[in-house]
């Protein structure tokens, strides 16, 4: 984890110098700030352009999903790096930021392509099954000791979002 790794493990890991990584950086927070930053472009450069080809609310839909399941992300490495950012997010302001942003910029293409398709009941218990069942996978991924499949991910991240939306949401009597 972050905490327990060093600035000299880290200048292992990557070819470089515990001094350079110190001097570009100053501390492993600003490290995985700049890490995190990077990840979400990769993010955002993904879901700008799946969203470049969809017409319908439901294809919007699925290009948000593939977007946080991209070849280009979702790898074991990267989904490690996610649980380490998600775990330190509370205790250091600049990645408790970039995760709120992150957040709120997935719930709102989320609420925005919902809105034609359910109420806004509706809406928002598929939004937050949606997230959770997302961090999840990421979650499952950085433990698994197994290749991650993306392919299979978006997949099955397609299959919840059709279960939701099908499903019956109206309250049982």
């Amino acid at each position: 984890g972050l905490g327990a790794v060093t600035m000299s493990e880290i200048a292992q890991e990557t070819g470089a110098t515990a001094a350079s990584i110190s001097y570009y950086f100053g501390s492993k927070e600003r490290l995985m700030e700049a890490t995190m930053r990077h990840l979400l472009g990769l993010l955002r450069e993904a879901a700008v352009r799946n969203l470049a080809s969809a017409k319908t609310p439901e294809d919007r839909l699925y290009a948000v999903l593939d977007a946080n399941f991209d070849d280009t992300l979702f790898t074991a490495e990267k989904c490690s790096v996610w649980v380490q950012f998600w775990a330190a997010a509370p205790y250091a302001p600049a990645l408790a930021k970039l995760q709120k942003l992150n957040r709120a910029r997935v719930a709102s293409h989320l609420r925005r392509d919902l809105r034609p398709l359910v109420s806004t009941d509706q809406a928002l218990t598929i939004r937050k099954n949606l997230q959770s069942y997302m961090d999840g996978v990421w979650l499952n991924a950085a433990q698994t000791k197994t290749e991650v499949n993306a392919m299979l991910a978006r997949r099955e991240a397609r299959a919840v979002l059709d279960l939701l939306l099908a499903s019956d949401h109206s309250p049982r009597g």
